[in-house]
């Protein structure tokens, strides 16, 4: 599938979501790219995974930023590459770099730099450990086996609207729980 078949199919993805993400983020090693960039050289001419562009363009095209979040030894590598496959400028943020915390350091970064709160984002990574970590500040976190395509795509957004919908009526619950005023503090003397 080309990469404006993927784009369009993308776009319908999205459009059937009433809530998306105000902000995706991708892991750049086994979920953009079929490599670990620490293991090429810089003069190489990397590759993505087949349906990663045209879905990193659909998300632009939709008003959604996307980020990167990666613990790559060699952020300059990595943003060669970037550069290289021409989209390093659709970046709103690129954390790259090496670190033990499973990314909850890129994630506090790119919350800094764009002010997105953690459940407006979208994460996409090939590591369970990153996913949960993410996970408990309120991230949703997608594991992806073969790089980001159409259906972790899919399943993203649909885990996204769930978690959405169980904070909302969360707060609802909350807002209605601890609005509600005692007897005596409404009763005032008119006198």
């Amino acid at each position: 599938m080309g990469e404006e078949k993927v784009k369009e199919e993308a776009m319908g993805i999205i459009g059937m979501f009433q809530v998306v993400p105000r902000l995706v983020v991708f892991d750049l090693d086994y979920t953009l790219w079929p490599f670990y960039c620490e293991c090429r050289s810089k003069r190489e001419m990397p590759s993505l995974y087949p349906h990663a562009k045209g879905i990193l363009h659909a998300l632009k095209d939709k008003g959604i930023d996307v980020a990167v979040a990666s613990r790559s030894p060699s952020p300059d590598i990595a943003n060669t590459f970037l550069k290289k496959l021409n989209i390093k400028s659709m970046f709103v943020a690129k954390e790259i770099f090496s670190s033990w915390s499973h990314k909850t350091d890129h994630f506090q970064r790119i919350h800094s730099r764009t002010g997105v709160p953690f459940n407006s984002m979208l994460f996409f990574d090939d590591e369970d450990r990153n996913i949960d970590a993410v996970s408990k500040m309120g991230v949703t976190g997608i594991l992806v086996g073969n790089g980001v395509n159409l259906g972790a795509l899919r399943q993203g957004l649909t885990k996204f609207s769930q978690n959405w919908n169980t904070s909302q009526k969360n707060k609802q619950k909350w807002i209605s729980k601890f609005s509600q005023k005692p007897d005596s503090s409404e009763k005032i003397d008119q006198k």
